[in-house]
């Protein structure tokens, strides 16, 4: 058996992907999550359950603001690696309950940071966003690209999540690597985003909320695409960039151990065209309710993974046809 990995927010969406990648190549996966009511915890529990079925998967029920519990298990554990995953979700919610994102995804990153650090991790990466990129509509997204100007807190946090890994990286020499997220879907998807809010209002007869008149873009990336690329990364610690320059310093490398890469898709998706692949999916059309741009949204996310690609050999390529039907195919049966 290889070595044992801890992977936060593992009753996640996310979380149940990658811990899954990790168990089938041979590691044993310790997951915690505290299991909120943030969305419904039956769906946490059912992905928990796809999990228990894996003999090398241990869950404990804890949250990473609880730095006393944290330390205890990385004392009991000693990890070498950890994938963090664990944070406050979702763009809209954050405008209405800041204090949730300050806690979960700051207080609860820098006790991971801290334990990682005295217990001597040898690699953490954790999810940041493609929600840090904000006002900028440079696109394709580079990781060398303007990422000072968020929209939301939660894009916010997760550029702080990034600065503050860089600090332990050059203080402590703690390898650390950030991994901004473009849109994940698929199967045991979260109930707060578009696919199953959209699946379960169509299949419902209700109307579905498209904001911005549907004239938006998004860099819809499948999660099996994402669990690879995050596990493949998991197993590549950070190192110094050798040609780095702090008379030109570039933001996603360092003299000390630490990188930021993209991880999405490279093939964003008007809102529409996504509406028209579901309900072909579905076998039924939606009713749709246009309204004007929400506060917090972008226009458009495209990622530029050629960073990942050079560095794994892994780029995320699942169609949006192809995704959205493996979809559809486990939500209505998962609804039944």
């Amino acid at each position: 058996m290889k070595s044992t990995v801890l992977v936060t927010g593992a009753a996640g969406f996310i979380g149940l992907y990658v811990s899954l990648n990790l168990l089938r190549k041979g590691y044993r996966v310790v997951g915690i999550d505290n299991l909120n009511d943030y969305y419904d915890v039956s769906l946490k529990e059912a992905r928990l359950k796809v999990l228990a079925e894996e003999p090398n998967f241990l869950f404990r029920r804890q949250d990473v603001v609880d730095s006393e519990a944290l330390s205890e298990l990385f004392r009991e554990f000693r990890f070498e690696s950890v994938i963090h995953l664990a944070a406050q979700a979702g763009v809209r919610y954050s405008i209405e309950n800041p204090s949730v994102y300050i806690q979960s995804n700051l207080v609860g990153f820098g006790n991971m940071l801290e334990c990682c650090r005295r217990f001597e991790t040898k690699h953490l990466t954790y999810a940041s966003s493609s929600s840090v990129y904000g006002l900028n509509r440079n696109t394709p997204f580079q990781e060398g690209n303007d990422a000072n100007h968020q929209v939301s807190l939660y894009g916010a946090t997760k550029k702080a999540n990034e600065l503050m890994a860089h600090t332990y990286s050059h203080l402590f020499g703690l390898p650390t690597t950030g991994l901004r997220f473009f849109t994940v879907y698929g199967p045991w998807g979260r109930p707060d985003m578009a696919p199953m809010l959209f699946a379960d209002a169509i299949l419902s007869g209700r109307p579905i909320k498209v904001f911005n008149h549907g004239k938006m873009k998004r860099d819809f990336t499948f999660v099996e695409d994402i669990a690879e690329g995050v596990v493949a990364i998991s197993e590549r610690p950070a190192a110094p960039d050798p040609e780095w320059d702090p008379m030109r310093p570039k933001p996603q490398t360092s003299s000390a151990p630490f990188r930021i890469y993209n991880i999405g898709n490279s093939q964003p998706v008007e809102l529409m065209r996504f509406i028209e692949i579901l309900e072909q999916s579905l076998g039924k059309p939606a009713i749709k309710e246009f309204l004007p741009m929400q506060q917090g949204d972008v226009l458009e996310t495209h990622a530029d993974t050629s960073a990942l690609e050079h560095a794994t050999g892994v780029r995320p390529n699942t169609s949006i046809e192809d995704g959205v039907a493996k979809f559809a195919a486990w939500y209505l049966e998962y609804r039944s």
